[in-house]
């Protein structure tokens, strides 16, 4: 089944991303994606946030160049693409969707056009292809039964490389279970997801609860055991810690004891560096310019909440 996006408008196809499971979803929900986590997504798709779709620039040129990206692979393959403006779905289960860029005139296949930034070349060298995309890309090749799929990327810029991607069944059974459950356990059933460590999701949490009502609220035991499970863990985090500082310390002896700031083992290269930085000297600054250190306008404020622990006893 396929629904056409042509004539959607922009809150129309955001209302739409809400109905399934789309390509730019699979890795977020496989925690894949770094930008997003499973519980985020999860709070999108039943409704208990606003959809505030704001394209970043990397996104915004990736748009624009995706139709570079898709007249270069048809000039360097000689095969022929074409535009469906279709929303796909996959015959058994309808929620999971596509949304491809091209599909390939005169074969099963379909054309993935991507952009990236030149720090990222070392994900594409030979074979290699980022796994979030090899994902997504498996994902589509579920939805319309395609064969293979063909991922074109322009890197920086002026680098082109494109790449065959053949079908993987067994990975497609691996995504499809995990992405079904998600819908069928999370979101029909409307389980929320466990929160997880990522950046993403502490980020998003600040931001969602920065304003709250000063009152205390009682909680169970289950707490109490989390808590004691962070303070094991900040434990073993100093004591790993003081295991690097160790190496370090016995690192610099060793190039300390031979005048040496550069080290060369069998396998590494060890450099101990002079290395410049400035910082503000605020005392200094109130003592020679006070007029300028107690001038409000050159401070900026912020409001963040601090999150702490404190047995009681």
């Amino acid at each position: 089944m396929t629904k056409s996006t042509l004539e959607m408008t922009h809150d129309e196809w955001l209302m739409d991303r809400r109905r399934g499971i789309g390509g730019s979803d699979v890795g977020t929900i496989l925690g894949l994606n770094k930008w997003k986590s499973p519980y985020q997504l999860w709070l999108e798709k039943t409704g208990q946030v606003n959809l505030d779709y704001t394209e970043s620039e990397p996104a915004y040129w990736g748009n624009v160049l995706e139709e570079v990206v898709a007249k270069e692979f048809q000039e360097r393959t000689g095969k022929r693409v074409m535009r469906r403006n279709q929303v796909f779905e996959h015959p058994l289960h309808p929620f999971l969707r596509a949304n491809i860029d091209r599909w390939v005139v005169g074969e099963n296949a379909i054309l993935e056009c991507k952009t990236a930034n030149q720090y990222l070349t070392k994900d594409w060298e030979g074979d290699e292809i980022p796994i979030s995309y090899l994902c997504q890309v498996q994902h589509y090749i579920n939805v319309l039964n395609a064969d293979k799929a063909y991922i074109a990327v322009l890197i920086g810029g002026q680098k082109f490389i494109w790449k065959e991607i053949q079908r993987d069944q067994e990975l497609i059974d691996m995504i499809q279970e995990r992405l079904v459950e998600f819908w069928e356990e999370n979101v029909k059933g409307n389980k929320e997801p466990i929160i997880d460590g990522s950046s993403a999701t502490s980020d998003f949490l600040k931001e969602r609860y920065k304003e709250l009502e000063e009152q205390e609220i009682t909680l169970p035991a289950a707490f109490d055991d989390l808590i004691d499970q962070k303070r094991e863990l900040k434990e073993a985090k100093k004591n790993i810690e003081t295991s690097i500082r160790q190496i370090d310390n016995e690192l610099v002896s060793e190039l300390g004891k031979r005048s040496a700031s550069i080290g060369i083992s069998p396998n590494n290269i060890i450099s101990w560096k002079l290395v410049v930085s400035k910082r503000l000297n605020n005392k200094l600054l109130k003592e020679k310019y006070p007029e300028v250190a107690n001038d409000p306008e050159i401070y900026s404020t912020s409001e963040s909440r601090r999150l702490t622990e404190k047995e009681i006893k």
